[in-house]
């Protein structure tokens, strides 16, 4: 899902796991605090918060900023904040995840990550504080706490929404050469083609960090040729498997891209950020990211660059399964909390977790230029032409599951490196055989 993806982005398997160290006490963290009154514990606290937004992207610029703003509000709570840059920090996070070692709180993506955490008993749930505050609870978008919901029990509250394969397109270029966006996988492998003779690469791609080609051009590809039930079903292992023809064929629609040169030399080498630089300099046709290249793309992108782009959904496939008005996508991360923390430092987090979540931050997120799973009226003085586009687009077409945030974290992986190997010419069969082997162990299907 995502660059975390963010959002995720976000972000594929979108945020695996974090780091630190819980405090003492065992209070139950039902009232006071709970409510987000600030500073009204006086005894010194300890507080450890992990996260991932270390850009300079509008986003995270906000969420730093909200970080600062509640140290001075609560001069009583010592906070150790540790930034992660995002392609590093679910790697951490599985380590200290691994070692029982996680900090109070940290950022979190929802689906199979938030399952494995409180399977393996790491997490806590936040109901007290969610229900604490209704007029915030019920604020958010139906099903918006769905991912982070085990038996009943909400992990986090999502401070984000984020599609992650909107196919962005450079409006000018495509005038230029009297093209349009396209509607089906021919249009493509034309557009592909016309770019090419023009030398102009016609789709930027960064997959170093390997989860961008999964989360942001086969979740939503694939849906195309499956449909979402089929992969439903193959992720639980009951009546399909991803060496089933369709899943063959969706690996051969990206891998015909590669062959057709539809990437430029060396995408493997390069990372998300360089990619989204790379399409908002003009350098490349198109791009197929997720919903954060929008703050990136905002904060780093003239205004006259921004206004010469624009946005579609991935093409229909031929005899595809799945409806080709949607997107991949999901909730964004959320703030989880360590299992061990409790008494005053659990009151804290719960204001932090508020802090970052809340109404207000939901709509300082969505003016930077991210999209929200909250119910905030836009207000399009306050954000790019671009993201105003997304915005609407987002509101017209049907979601569809990250591979990411339903598969494994083994077979996620497996997934990622597969794609690297796929788009440097390995045979999608094999590829599909890797996939479906990783995740038969994971759910232990025989």
């Amino acid at each position: 899902m995502n660059k975390a993806a963010t959002t995720g982005v976000l972000l594929t398997l979108s945020l695996s796991l974090l780091a630190g160290c819980g405090s003492g006490g065992d209070q139950a963290g039902t009232g006071g605090s709970a409510g987000g009154d600030k500073g009204k514990a006086s005894e010194k606290v300890k507080l450890s918060l992990w996260h991932n937004f270390t850009g300079d992207d509008l986003r995270a610029k906000t969420m730093r900023g909200i970080m600062e703003q509640y140290k001075k509000d609560h001069p009583n709570v010592e906070l150790d904040i540790q930034g992660i840059p995002p392609d590093g920090y679910r790697a951490r996070l599985k380590t200290v995840a691994a070692a029982n070692e996680m900090p109070d709180l940290f950022v979190m993506w929802p689906g199979v990550m938030t399952k494995e955490f409180a399977g393996g008993d790491l997490l806590q749930p936040i109901n007290p504080l969610l229900d604490s505050k209704a007029d915030w609870k019920n604020g958010f978008l139906p099903g918006s706490f769905d991912d982070f919901t085990l038996n009943g029990n909400i992990y986090a509250a999502p401070m984000g929404l984020s599609p992650t394969s909107i196919l962005y397109y450079n409006k000018a270029m495509f005038d230029k050469y009297n093209v349009k966006p396209p509607k089906t996988w021919d249009d493509m492998m034309s557009l592909v083609e016309t770019f090419k003779k023009e030398k102009i690469t016609p789709i930027a791609l960064g997959n170093k960090a390997a989860w961008l080609a999964q989360s942001s051009i086969l979740s939503s590809l694939a849906d195309r040729v499956t449909g979402t039930e089929w992969f439903l079903s193959a992720a639980e292992q009951k009546g399909a498997k991803f060496t089933d023809p369709e899943f063959v064929q969706a690996l051969a629609y990206l891998q015909q891209l590669s062959k057709a040169g539809a990437f430029q030399d060396g995408f493997n080498s390069i990372d998300n950020t360089q990619m989204e630089q790379m399409f908002a300099q003009g350098k490349a046709a198109m791009m197929i990211d997720g919903g954060w290249a929008l703050t990136n793309l905002a904060a780093n992108a003239s205004k006259e660059a921004l206004a010469g782009m624009d946005v579609t959904v991935l093409p229909s496939v031929p005899n595809g399964k799945g409806d080709p008005n949607s997107i991949s996508g999901v909730v964004g991360t959320g703030l989880g909390m360590s299992k061990k923390t409790s008494g005053a430092s659990k009151e804290a987090a719960y204001e932090l977790i508020y802090a970052m979540s809340g109404p207000a931050a939901q709509k300082a997120t969505l003016e930077s230029n991210q999209l929200v799973s909250y119910k905030v009226d836009l207000d399009t003085s306050k954000v790019s032409s671009l993201f105003a586009k997304v915005h609407n687009m987002v509101g017209t077409v049907k979601r569809t599951p990250v591979y990411d945030g339903r598969l494994s974290s083994a077979a996620a992986d497996v997934v990622n490196n597969g794609l690297q190997e796929l788009l440097m010419g390995a045979k999608p069969e094999d590829i599909a055989k890797k996939i479906q082997d990783a995740q038969a162990k994971s759910v232990g299907a025989k």
